[in-house]
């Protein structure tokens, strides 16, 4: 078993956020190599989406989940911040400080709260956070309070594991309680180019109401 496998295979058998803090902390400083090798893109794919629904605007932006930073990173390039990052591993921040992307940071377990004011943000980004093991549901609850109106989210969901982790119902709730309508829901696609043949997720753009 590959060193990516294992560590993988620990994050979806995490049980509690320390847990989860303790391997991507342990990961930080090879999870790059890791997942570029295997032709990892949802960093470009939610910046992209984001883009394409946010207009150019100089908005507060949230990368929820940042981890290395790769999110803002094309998120900057593009011309767009200032940006966000917040995340459950210090060490995953400390990698991610290092692009020069970001103008703030904040360490939170996002499932629990999300240290901000509500509509603190024009959009959010959160991308490769919501397999198994990883960040709860709620997390979407909390994205929804604190993106101001008409600003726009960005968020995957892991197709095979989605439904029994409760995301469907989080969803529709905050669709049919009018805090969020749904903008787009992509086709079915791989995470990874080069690896994971079975890891298929969906993406979704949400407008804030």
């Amino acid at each position: 078993m590959s060193d990516y496998t294992a560590e993988l295979g620990d994050v979806y058998g995490a049980q509690s956020p320390a847990e989860i803090q303790k391997i991507y902390d342990q990961w930080s400083s090879r999870y790059d190599a890791d997942n570029i090798s295997r032709g990892f893109r949802l960093p470009a794919l939610g910046a992209g989406l984001l883009a394409q629904h946010l207009g150019r605007t100089n908005g507060p932006i949230l990368d929820a989940g940042c981890g290395t930073g790769l999110v803002a990173e094309t998120l900057n390039l593009m011309g767009y911040g200032p940006i966000t990052g917040c995340d459950i591993s210090a060490e995953m921040i400390a990698e991610a400080r290092k692009t020069g992307a970001y103008a703030n940071f904040a360490q939170a377990d996002m499932g629990a709260a999300l240290p901000f004011e509500d509509d603190s943000f024009a959009g959010f980004v959160c991308v490769g956070s919501f397999g198994p093991g990883h960040a709860p549901p709620s997390t979407l609850e909390h994205l929804a309070r604190v993106t101001r109106p008409d600003g726009y989210g960005v968020f995957n969901v892991i197709e095979a594991t989605y439904q029994d982790q409760g995301f469907p119902q989080v969803i529709d709730r905050l669709t049919d309680t009018g805090q969020w309508e749904i903008i787009y829901q992509s086709p079915r696609f791989l995470p990874f180019l080069l690896g994971e043949p079975e890891l298929w997720s969906h993406a979704y753009v949400v407008k804030i109401l």
